[in-house]
């Protein structure tokens, strides 16, 4: 993957940048009536969604953390809380989800955060040889090893997502 960059800068992309990581820019056109941000991006960029994963930011008992899934499901509650060593986990609240990350809901991007959570990466991830994730605003997703995800946000891979609906927010 060659590294691209452009007028895109973003926390994200200056976080991949600087620790020298490959990584591809892909940009769409962002509908604002998009119901789902994380399929939007997949349908926009002709990508199947088991390879785009959307960024949830969780409650797990009192405390911030984010979990990583395929567009194509949905985040398992209980194996995040689980995978962290909680017994509960609840969606968190959207305004208390930017003011950690310092990014806007459905640009939340889980490189270059201001403030870094535990990360949890759902482990399909790891038979990928690339997945894409939001590069830090609502019309970019970056493209990059999902090694390198793990390496850059100290992530544990875990199995947390679910085929389908139920348990989390777009």
């Amino acid at each position: 993957m060659a590294r691209k960059t452009s007028s895109q800068g973003t926390p994200a992309t200056a976080a991949l940048t600087a620790a020298g990581v490959p990584f591809v820019l892909h940009p769409y056109t962002h509908d604002p009536s998009a119901q789902s941000y994380g399929a939007e991006a997949a349908e926009a960029l002709g990508i199947d969604p088991s390879r785009v994963f959307k960024t949830l930011m969780v409650d797990v008992e009192g405390r911030l953390a984010v979990g990583i899934v395929p567009v194509s499901g949905s985040l398992d509650l209980k194996a995040m809380a689980a995978a962290l060593g909680a017994k509960k986990a609840a969606m968190a609240d959207p305004a208390a989800a930017q003011r950690r990350t310092g990014y806007v809901l459905g640009g939340i991007s889980p490189i270059g955060q201001r403030q870094p959570s535990p990360t949890v990466l759902d482990s399909t991830a790891l038979g990928l040889d690339s997945i894409l994730v939001s590069g830090g605003r609502r019309g970019l997703d970056i493209e990059l090893a999902p090694a390198d995800l793990v390496r850059l946000t100290d992530a544990i891979a875990a199995p947390i997502g679910s085929p389908a609906a139920g348990g989390s927010r777009p």
